[in-house]
């Protein structure tokens, strides 16, 4: 053991005493590195978050704005909806109204059509009847004017019953007493085709029996011949 009264152990002692401390600075010096290294990359990391963080903010924001713009959008897009089934729900109630419109039309045509048909059929009929009067008047004349001297004449009517043109019948040789003297009698065709007796001179109280014979039998020349017979019979009182 080295004695204390070595005069080197004290410059021994403060050389090792100050390289403990040289060892202890150098491990201060690299605590201090590690430290600030540390705080430097803890800087870093914080920074790093923080924008992020801010990042993700900005983000969000942006993620909320779209959502909301997009709850507009929707909203509008509803009312917009919303507005249009209203309209298409008036469309289609005027659409049915318009068929309802355009079946009672179709079905007013085809009532027209009908009564059309049947108003041609009637025409036809009494056209065809007329023709029937026509050729039973001109075989009463013929009958009457060749060998009984009647005259037929024609005449414009304004009554309520028979307008237009009319005929007189007018008879001779029914009085022996008096061969020119004229019997007449005034008939005419009602708008519905039949035969109207206008008026007797003289009256016959008869005419109208004779007359509903008529429109029965339609059966002209047997009628003017039953009327002369009542012409004779009146003279003859």
């Amino acid at each position: 053991m080295t004695s204390i009264t070595d005069p080197n152990l004290s410059d021994r002692f403060a050389s090792a005493m100050e390289e403990i401390h040289n060892k202890q600075l150098k491990t201060y010096e690299e605590i201090i590195d590690i430290t600030s290294d540390l705080s430097q990359s803890h800087k870093h990391f914080v920074k790093s978050a923080l924008d992020t963080c801010l990042k993700k903010c900005k983000d969000d924001e942006m993620l909320f704005e779209t959502i909301q713009a997009f709850k507009r959008d929707l909203e509008h897009k509803n009312a917009s909806l919303k507005e249009k089934r209203h309209a298409v729900s008036e469309t289609m109630s005027e659409i049915q109204e318009k068929e309802i419109e355009k079946e009672d039309l179709m079905q007013k045509i085809e009532k027209l059509k009908e009564e059309q048909t049947k108003r041609k059929e009637l025409i036809e009929s009494q056209n065809k009847a007329n023709k029937g009067r026509l050729r039973n008047l001109q075989k009463a004349r013929h009958v009457f004017q060749d060998h009984l001297g009647l005259e037929i004449r024609t005449i414009r009517g304004e009554s309520q019953l028979v307008k237009g043109e009319k005929l007189q019948f007018v008879f001779r040789n029914i009085n022996p007493s008096d061969e020119d003297s004229a019997y007449v009698i005034t008939m005419g065709i009602t708008e519905s085709g039949s035969y109207q007796i206008v008026s007797s001179d003289p009256v016959l109280e008869c005419l109208s029996v004779l007359e509903r014979r008529l429109q029965e039998t339609n059966n002209l020349p047997a009628f003017l011949a039953n009327i002369r017979n009542e012409f004779i019979c009146l003279t003859r009182r």
